[in-house]
């Protein structure tokens, strides 16, 4: 069986989705011939797209100039990855986008292998793609994905399609990491039905189980085997390349050089994995579990603006509501989590009305300037409120406590329910779990809602353009009519940190509502908001 098995390493397409397909020519080089050295069969050099939106490195359209200066040894047979949705979109025409990706027949190209990725919904008009290729003299995979949840007739009529044209290889992708090596024969099955070619694979490691997919595939008779370096790939990245080889090496006794990628490991794709984070965790083992695209865990992981407590509360929003095709439009819209009318009982102008009020963030000023913050809310008696658990000031000059995400909720119940002040935090609209474990707590109902660009403070709840906990001061201040705002502990983050902008954005557009309260900052801030010292107040 050996020497039908095909060993195809993707790093530099699936690893592309990590640093923009932006390898450095010397390293791609290199490469290749610790490739080589393995045994593997085939490398895809990268993708080749037409479209071109944002910067991103040669690997991304993968040229014929840019593949004719490599250094590509005679044992590798080089390929890249097209997506059929630029082929059969609305107002593309097949043959010309070809003609286009491909000007040049294989016999002049150093490119020999073209795989299609292909939804299912594209595939039947998709695949007339593979005679156009396979006349020019290419060999052709399709990559089926997000088959996982397909039913055992789709899958079938899926596979019938397939055996009416001219494959190489058709393969199936655990595009959301779910599957179990028992799904992946099952799968296997329903395709042998009516597709005798060569079947393929390509895992993804949410759940910890890309190589074991992989390897349970190739004993069910699958003979394309795709792997990355480290796994660098998309989410979670895929089966490791350093480990196929060696699982493959024992299963047929094969002797493959390991010395150079290892070398190519150390210096570069670990220190480039510590940067950029690719790799299993339990956010990627929740999303294979439910079937998210892994897309919006990688999104969040990136992007410092997401607590552990937003992404688990945005994991569990697409778990409801379904996340398999990334928007950035979902993210951005499951993150803010209160929907519906928004609702409460408590009236803010009960204790707020014409007093000054402070609210405590978390950011180190706080702490730094405690004993004159102390001071400060002895003399002037404003109504403080602590956003959260924040403990730099003494408790029994905090009147109250603010919170309302609901995870960060559900994280701190026991704090809460020890501390001594009362809790404003829109109760009931909290989910059932988060009621049921600040049970015993004293808590002050004050409705939210969110809607972009919008700030309304009523008598009993507000709306809101996010769910920030600040947003949320700021409006139960404002609903109880106090005279002034003070701010203290809101640091800010580094210039180029997402949270500082949206943090800005969120003051700036508050200042810009007709008849708010007015906040001063009394501890340093990198916002642009009104500041006075504490020491001077």
């Amino acid at each position: 069986m050996k020497n039908q098995i095909t060993f195809l390493d993707c790093t530099l397409r699936d690893g592309g989705y990590y640093n923009s397909w932006n390898f450095e020519t010397n390293l791609i080089n290199e490469y290749l011939q610790a490739m080589a050295a393995l045994g593997v069969h085939c490398v895809e050099l990268g993708l080749r797209s037409l479209r071109n939106d944002g910067f991103q490195g040669a690997c991304a359209f993968t040229t014929e100039e840019f593949v004719n200066s490599l250094e590509i040894p005679t044992s590798l047979t080089p390929g890249v990855m097209i997506n059929a949705a630029e082929l059969v979109s609305r107002g593309a025409d097949l043959e010309s986008a070809l003609e286009r990706l491909f000007p040049v027949d294989a016999t002049v190209s150093r490119i020999k292998l073209v795989r299609i990725a292909c939804h299912v919904h594209e595939f039947a008009s998709a695949l007339p793609a593979s005679a156009w290729l396979k006349h020019r003299g290419y060999m052709v995979g399709f990559n089926l994905m997000q088959v996982a949840d397909r039913s055992q007739s789709e899958i079938e009529v899926l596979a019938e399609e397939a055996s009416r044209w001219p494959l190489d290889a058709l393969y199936f992708a655990d595009s959301m990491g779910s599957m179990s090596p028992d799904q992946c024969s099952q799968i296997i099955g329903w395709l042998r039905k009516h597709w005798t070619g060569a079947l393929g694979i390509h895992t993804h490691d949410n759940m910890g189980l890309a190589l074991q997919n992989s390897l349970r595939a190739l004993e069910d008779g699958v003979t394309w085997l795709d792997a990355t370096v480290t796994g660098m790939g998309r989410g979670p990245g895929n089966a490791k390349t350093e480990y196929l080889v060696l699982e493959l090496a024992e299963r047929f006794s094969l002797k493959p050089n390991i010395t150079p990628l290892m070398g190519l490991i150390r210096r570069f794709f670990l220190p480039m994995q510590q940067r950029c984070g690719w790799g299993t965790n339990a956010y990627y083992y929740l999303a294979g579990k439910y079937g998210i695209h892994p897309t919006y865990i990688q999104e969040m992981l990136a992007d410092s603006r997401y607590s552990e407590e937003d992404i688990l509360a945005v994991i569990e929003h697409l778990r409801i509501e379904g996340g398999k095709k990334y928007s950035a439009d979902t993210l951005d819209a499951a993150r803010h989590f209160y929907r519906g009318t928004p609702r409460g009982n408590w009236q803010p102008n009960s204790v707020l009305e014409g007093r000054e009020v402070l609210i405590l963030g978390t950011g180190p000023g706080v702490a730094n300037h405690q004993v004159a913050l102390e001071e400060f809310i002895r003399k002037r008696k404003p109504y403080v409120l602590a956003l959260n658990t924040q403990l730099a000031v003494s408790a029994d000059l905090i009147d109250a406590r603010v919170a309302c995400h609901p995870v960060r909720l559900l994280a701190d119940c026991v704090e809460h329910t020890r501390l001594p002040q009362p809790l404003i935090t829109p109760a009931s609209m909290l989910p059932q779990d988060v009621q049921e474990s600040l049970q015993g707590k004293e808590l002050l109902d004050f409705g939210l809602g969110v809607q972009k660009d919008t700030f309304e403070f009523s008598s009993s709840y507000c709306v809101l353009p996010n769910a920030l906990v600040i947003a949320y001061a700021l409006a139960i201040a404002n609903s109880g009519k106090a005279s002034q705002i003070f701010l203290a502990g809101f640091d800010g983050y580094g210039a180029d940190d997402p949270r500082t902008r949206e943090m800005q954005l969120l003051l700036s557009s508050y200042m810009e509502q007709e008849g708010h309260v007015q906040i001063c900052s009394i501890t340093p801030t990198r916002y642009t908001i009104s500041c006075k010292s504490i020491y001077g107040l």
